[in-house]
């Protein structure tokens, strides 16, 4: 019985595909193109590295929902899946929704006013050490920021200690697990990834010993999860979890937002201006940040831009059918938030960057699952409302302390672990 595929793109596709490659210096230029001409369901093959790709809210609703059961997150070959062992990120069925309840928590609502003041103390600290004048490259700076945040708030310790000596490590363990020669080559050498996971494996595991040696009761994560009787290891696994994803993710929506605030300096002083008239002077607060609608629209529509998460990977657990097409078991799936996110099918002038889209009026009789930038259904980003939060009131304090100028050289759209801006967000800093 002959299985029929998601289409493949053809050669007058494959030309135009690599010549917005070459230009935009990124695969996802590639697969708009073969959005475009093949639709939400197609299939292509990169050098023995042949997924389906699926984009589009029916897509989106079939894999996230509808099906969800059908599809595994963990693919046991891929680094990331290596790394976090058994956390929540690459878990399925029952064991992942136990360990999610353990987490949840400490990812509650309630904990993020608790958190606030953090997030400011940490922008602040960060901030100190920028001179009038200076150019300085956001996304490093924004990983920064976005690493003492967690590590400060989500396992209650203060990273700064250790970020320099963390801070090579980290980056090649990202660089590991990013798109690369682990999609073509199964057991590719993982170079000098070993030691760098063993780096941060130690920090981890010295302060989960320190913080059973207090057993204090407390409310962070790394607390809650000692009180919920997990052993070392699966603790490590949860903190590895947050400590990768969590601060990166976190990292390119901020680098992003500085960039489109940059480069749309219109939508900069709309901004300041609101933060202006609503703070009046006063630290940010959720309560105080709560009228800046504005600002939220230029968070979603930077989402939609840029989602952080653009590219999702499943393993299909049983043959199923997509609009027609079938999806045979033991295939990898990969859904993109960011084709869905710049249909045009579903958002006129899908590459402009166009935050209005997001006011209230503009809002209504939006299809579901065209707008999910922290992913649907049961097993979205846990940690999406305290993203919302942390990104509003770390840009609302920085445009309240800084004026910021874009430097005019191209930022390109990489694909690492994240969707980052390559080579870095460099911006002039004057203090207010």
């Amino acid at each position: 019985m002959s299985t029929k595929l998601p289409p493949q793109p053809s050669a007058q596709a494959g030309r135009l595909a690599l010549t917005a490659l070459i230009r935009e210096k990124n695969l996802l230029a590639a697969l708009e193109v073969f959005r475009a001409e093949l639709g939400d369901a197609f299939s292509f093959n990169l050098l023995g590295f042949d997924p389906i790709m699926l984009s589009g809210p029916e897509a989106s609703r079939f894999l996230l929902v509808e099906q969800r059961d059908q599809f595994s997150w963990r693919i046991p070959t891929d680094p990331v899946a290596k790394y976090l062992r058994k956390g929540v990120l690459v878990t399925d069925g029952a064991e992942h929704d136990q360990l999610r309840r353990a987490m949840q928590p400490s990812l509650h609502k309630k904990m993020l006013t608790a958190y606030v003041d953090l997030f400011r103390h940490y922008t602040d600290q960060v901030t100190a050490a920028w001179q009038d004048g200076q150019t300085r490259d956001m996304l490093i700076e924004m990983r920064r920021l976005a690493l003492l945040i967690l590590v400060g708030t989500l396992f209650r310790v203060d990273f700064t200690p250790d970020m320099d000596d963390l801070w090579p490590s980290i980056l090649k363990m990202l660089k590991h697990i990013s798109p690369g020669l682990w999609m073509f080559w199964t057991n590719a050498p993982t170079g000098n990834a070993a030691p760098a996971l063993h780096a941060v494996d130690e920090y981890l595991y010295d302060i989960i010993k320190e913080r059973r040696e207090e057993n204090d009761g407390g409310e962070d994560m790394l607390s809650v999860l000692i009180a919920s009787g997990m052993d070392d290891g699966l603790i490590r696994d949860q903190l590895l979890t947050m400590f990768i994803a969590g601060h990166d993710t976190s990292t390119a929506m901020l680098a992003w937002l500085l960039y489109l605030l940059g480069k749309h300096p219109d939508v900069m002083a709309r901004v300041r201006d609101e933060v202006d008239d609503n703070l009046k002077g006063e630290p940010p607060t959720i309560e105080n940040t709560v009228p800046l609608r504005y600002l939220q629209c230029v968070i979603d529509e930077t989402l939609r831009l840029y989602p952080p998460i653009h590219l999702g990977t499943r393993r299909i657990l049983s043959d199923l059918q997509f609009q027609g097409y079938d999806l045979p078991e033991g295939k990898r799936a990969n859904y993109s938030i960011y084709l869905t996110q710049r249909n045009p099918n579903y958002w006129p002038d899908p590459g402009v960057f166009n935050p209005d889209r997001f006011l209230p009026e503009n809002e209504r009789g939006r299809q579901p699952y065209t707008y999910l930038p922290f992913g649907g259904g049961p097993r979205n980003c846990i940690g999406a409302a305290f993203a919302q939060v942390e990104a509003k009131i770390v840009i609302a304090r920085l445009i309240q302390t800084f004026d910021f100028t874009l430097d005019p050289a191209k930022v390109h759209v990489y694909m690492g672990a994240t969707l980052e801006p390559r080579p870095g967000v460099m911006m002039t800093v004057k203090r207010r």
